[in-house]
């Protein structure tokens, strides 16, 4: 039996560089206003090494992350590595920070990461749920 494909996820650069510049931008307030609060007077480091941590981390899982794919079938959808949540278990989905959270009845929870359009991805997913039809 062949799977029905109805459409395709995969990380998309630029939300992927967005996110790592908020991750760098909240690290960096974190980290330099502890060091300020702690009487440091070099709080500066906190922005060059949340910058640089950040950027490095980015630069070297790029190619991983953004070469993740999902598919979303008839009846699931099927992680990178290639797990399938029934489309029937799937109890909830929403955004959350440029990515796609999909809850299951058990409690598993699963990041479609980098959306540049989470709404879509949610409205695909939410349309798939709706027209499944359980094998008899």
């Amino acid at each position: 039996m062949s799977l029905v494909v109805l459409a395709r996820f995969s990380g998309e650069k630029s939300t992927y560089i967005r996110v790592h510049i908020i991750m760098a931008l909240s690290g960096a307030v974190l980290i330099s206003g502890a060091l300020a609060l702690a009487g440091n007077p070099d709080w500066w480091v906190g922005i060059v090494g949340s910058f640089a941590g950040i950027a490095m981390r980015g630069f070297y899982i790029a190619s991983e992350q953004l070469g993740f794919e999902w598919v979303l079938t008839k009846t699931g959808l099927v992680s990178p590595n290639e797990r399938t949540i029934g489309l029937d278990e799937i109890k909830s989905v929403r955004s959350l920070f440029g990515s796609v959270q999909v809850i299951t009845r058990a409690g598993d929870k699963f990041l479609i990461k980098y959306q540049a359009t989470p709404e879509i991805v949610i409205a695909e997913i939410e349309r798939a749920i709706a027209n499944y039809e359980a094998p008899s």
